[in-house]
């Protein structure tokens, strides 16, 4: 799998977005005590406390809730179509998410995140200190591939002999899988895609009923697919 690598300035982007979002959510939450008439908060009560959990919690778990589970984007990310992910390419868990921003102030020191800046331009995969020790890697996201399947399906099998297609033994994970296949397929090596789309096809086409002789390989993935999804 090929991985864009993102750049230090478009993480620095997506890092102030975060954290200008988590300082509107902490003036929130000083403002819902103020609100709520809890003078102690300035008084060194146990407000005090409160709110500094709840900071704490805003400052730790931000990054880590939505990278777990939000597919590697926080808010910041998502906008600059970057996303975490782990060193092999496979989705970002939460040990090594929780590990790379934990790490993260060593990188905004001495000042606002030059030295994390300076180690992302200085190693060969863009990482800073926490995606190095977390084993984690920042990548840009890829655009979609367009839509050609409508064109296909249009031009070569109408609607009413693709809803012939006995589709019911295949399952929701093995059509999972193929759609996985079908989104990153534009950046695959030509002979891996074809191999790929070739062993796909040679396993699922036998469970399908109803398939033209003339529908092979990467068509018959893509009109699957719409096959499936019009039998939910």
């Amino acid at each position: 799998m090929r991985l864009m690598l993102a750049g230090a300035a478009s993480r620095f982007v997506s890092a102030t977005v975060d954290i200008l979002i988590q300082v509107v959510l902490l003036i929130s939450i000083a403002v819902v005590f103020a609100v709520t008439g809890d003078s102690r908060i300035s008084a060194g009560g146990y407000g005090v406390a409160v709110w500094a959990i709840l900071s704490f919690l805003v400052i730790a778990g931000y990054d880590v809730l939505f990278e777990v589970f939000n597919s590697g984007r926080t808010p910041g990310k998502r906008l600059n179509g970057l996303r975490v992910v782990l060193v092999s390419g496979h989705p970002v868990t939460f040990v090594p998410s929780a590990i790379r921003n934990v790490i993260r102030i060593v990188d905004f020191l001495p000042t606002m995140y030059l030295l994390g800046a300076t180690v992302i331009l200085s190693t060969r995969k863009n990482q800073r200190i926490g995606d190095v020790v977390a084993g984690t890697l920042v990548v840009r996201e890829r655009a979609k591939p367009a839509p050609v399947a409508t064109g296909v399906r249009a031009a070569a099998t109408p609607d009413t002999e693709l809803t012939r297609w006995d589709v019911t033994a295949v399952t929701a994970e093995e059509v999972g899988a193929v759609r996985r296949f079908l989104e990153r397929r534009a950046g695959l090596p030509v002979d891996r895609r074809r191999e790929l789309a070739a062993t796909f096809a040679a396993r699922l086409r036998p469970k399908v009923a109803g398939v033209p002789d003339d529908v092979q390989g990467e068509r018959f993935l893509v009109l699957l697919v719409e096959a499936k999804s019009g039998r939910r």
